[in-house]
């Protein structure tokens, strides 16, 4: 069948079902009419037989000296009524006293007696004078005695016949079925070629390899939801930058997988993308939209990973701050200068030494030269930009440690240290304005560690300090309202911060400002391992 087109394999496989379950119905149909006849001939002919046995006239004529000339006209009658083939009357010996041959009066029966001279009606097929009949016999009761039988039955050939006369018309309307359901069936066959647009097996199964293998390959994550809301297909990199395995994904509704932001996106189709986050990634979101013309329809949501690139673009917004910094103090540093040679110049020496000592680096962040922050150079070189970019803006940065470590922090805090701090240092930067300050202090202590962030800018209003780190929402645009591809920075520092057990609190600042307080455990050292040592000698 592999050679066959599908309309072909569709259409005879119908055919073949239709034709198994026509002449199956025929059959059990047939079968049903034959016990039907059957069972209407054995009504009458026991009905015919109990009234014969009963018949006072029979009853009389069995104590005469020729019954035969009494019954056998009786029984002739009888049986041309009833439309049966033979009435037979016996005595209690089986001797006959009607018979359609009248040469067989007065025989003994060919079939056994026995059965109705016995008291019971007997029902079924015999072979007698006549050929094989479908029969019944009954005993003939006198005064409480069995006096004789009545045995009526008919061929079992007429009952063939009537069934075939019959069978005609089940055949017919057998054959009228089955011309009727093979139309049905190329209807069928056409409508479902229509439906799967006239593709042959071989070219469906094709279709949907490539799919897959294309979903699945592709770097870009893929999740397809019904118009029920359900998500239907999540490639590989969608399970990946969703943090969740595909199978626990597909089957659930999109509001509870996705989350709030990803969930909103599919639904208004932005197909220009939005930032959003996915665990601690960030994501650029686009998709078709759940809903045409107000109604519900199944959607796409295409996701990117947007993390390296929105680092990248922190550092290299750094850097130019960094640069732009650097021209300043250049710039500064030149016109200091002039001052200098000027006051040289005229003799002035002592203004000019105390000028110099006025002079402070542009850069610092308010530790010693040769210190870093927490042992990372990383950290200190992000906060020595952040502080050349706001004294750029006319901002003041401090930036101040209490306690001590032994070695430097762990590579992993220190990296989540540069997400917090730089985020948190750049919305107090935006805040705040020409001689505004900004004052970032680290505390360390047992097993934790406290970062402070103040400023002087225009604080966080108390009813929105809850508000701020839910993903997409800002301050900064107009009337407060969330907009897209802002409220990330906020939301990565609390997710962060939940990843490490640690707390963040909004509060005034004793500068006027808001404050940002942040509580982070440190991870417990191991002791060190006791080695034992041997002495020598």
């Amino acid at each position: 069948m592999r050679s066959m087109t599908l309309r072909v394999q569709l259409l005879l496989l119908q055919v073949l079902i239709v034709l198994v379950v026509t002449v199956g119905t025929g059959f059990f149909a047939g079968a049903l009419q034959e016990r039907a006849i059957r069972d209407a001939y054995q009504d009458r002919m026991q009905a015919v037989a109990l009234s014969v046995a009963r018949l006072p006239a029979i009853l009389e004529a069995l104590d005469d000296e020729e019954p035969a000339e009494i019954i056998q006209p009786i029984a002739e009658v009888i049986r041309e009524a009833s439309n049966v083939t033979y009435v037979v009357v016996t005595d209690a010996e089986g001797i006959r006293y009607s018979h359609p041959n009248p040469e067989r009066i007065g025989e003994m029966v060919s079939t056994d007696p026995s059965v109705p001279l016995s008291g019971e009606i007997y029902v079924g097929t015999q072979t007698g004078t006549l050929g094989p009949s479908w029969r019944v016999k009954v005993p003939i009761w006198l005064d409480g005695e069995i006096v004789g039988t009545v045995s009526v039955g008919i061929l079992e050939s007429e009952l063939s016949a009537e069934f075939v006369s019959n069978l005609y018309w089940l055949l017919i309307a057998m054959g009228g079925s089955a011309v009727v359901g093979s139309l049905g069936a190329a209807l069928v066959t056409a409508i479902i070629r229509r439906r799967i647009y006239r593709l042959e097996p071989k070219e469906i199964a094709s279709l949907v390899e490539n799919r897959e293998t294309t979903l699945h390959r592709l770097t870009e994550g893929v999740v397809t939801v019904n118009e029920k809301g359900t998500i239907e297909l999540v490639n590989d990199a969608a399970a990946t930058l969703l943090g969740a395995q595909a199978d626990d994904l597909v089957g659930r509704p999109a509001t509870e997988a996705l989350g709030g932001a990803l969930a909103e996106v599919l639904e208004q189709g932005e197909q220009e993308g939005r930032l959003v986050l996915a665990g601690e990634r960030v994501l650029i979101a686009r998709s078709t939209g759940a809903r045409h013309s107000g109604e519900a329809v199944a959607a796409t949501l295409l996701l990117r990973d947007h993390t390296e690139l929105h680092e990248t673009l922190r550092r290299v917004d750094g850097a130019q701050s960094l640069t732009e910094g650097l021209r300043a103090q250049a710039h500064e540093f030149a016109n200091a200068m002039h001052v200098v040679a000027g006051l040289l110049e005229i003799g002035r020496g002592d203004e000019a030494r105390a000028f110099i000592a006025r002079r402070t680096p542009g850069g610092s962040i308010g530790l010693r030269d040769d210190a870093t922050l927490l042992g990372d150079p990383e950290l200190t070189a992000l906060l020595s930009v952040k502080a050349a970019q706001a004294r750029e803006l006319g901002i003041d940065l401090d930036v101040s440690q209490s306690g001590s470590l032994a070695r430097p922090i762990n590579p992993d805090l220190a990296v989540d240290l540069v997400t917090i701090l730089g985020n948190l240092v750049d919305n107090a930067i935006e805040a705040c304005g020409v001689g505004d300050r900004i004052e970032v202090a680290v505390e360390l202590r047992a097993a934790e560690l406290g970062v402070t962030v103040d400023d002087s800018g225009s604080g966080v209003p108390e009813h929105l300090r809850g508000w701020i780190f839910t993903e997409g929402m800002s301050t900064k645009g107009p009337d407060s309202e969330p907009q897209p591809g802002r409220g990330i920075g906020l939301a990565l520092v609390r997710r962060v911060m939940e990843r490490r057990r640690g707390s963040i609190v909004v509060e005034e600042a004793p500068l006027g400002g808001a404050r940002f307080r942040l509580t982070i455990p440190l991870p417990a050292r191991r002791s060190p391992r006791k080695q034992t040592a041997t002495a020598a000698g």
